[in-house]
């Protein structure tokens, strides 16, 4: 089973910008897809953005759409979520996920890396 690893969170005042990678112990197989899961302080997981790893459609969650981008490396297995003009509300731990395309379920979840935005 492959394993994942973020990096690339800490703390940045609101408006800033930050990069977090997520990188797979092994090649992440072609029919999957993966996603960037956050969990603020006290709430359930959410879906932040998403990609299938054979294909192009990038998908986000409506609260970051336009700030975020998510995009992949796959001759090095890594994953990536550009974040930009980042709010309060976005503090959280941030996961990357794997999953068979076109199931919700996840296989895999990383340890997470910790954002923390300040006002």
């Amino acid at each position: 089973q492959v394993q994942l690893v973020e990096s690339g969170g800490q703390l940045v005042q609101a408006g800033g910008s930050l990069r977090l990678s997520c990188v797979a112990s092994r090649r992440i197989p072609s029919r999957s897809a993966m996603d960037w899961v956050r969990q603020a302080p006290g709430k359930a997981r959410e879906f932040v953005a998403g990609i299938p790893w054979s294909g192009w459609t990038t998908s986000y969650a409506d609260s970051v759409q336009g700030r975020f981008t998510i995009s992949r490396d796959i001759a090095n297995n890594a994953l990536y979520l550009q974040m930009k003009d980042l709010k309060p509300e976005d503090t959280g731990v941030y996961y990357c996920a794997n999953r068979i395309f076109g199931r919700q379920e996840y296989d895999t979840w990383g340890q997470g890396t910790q954002v923390t935005v300040s006002t």
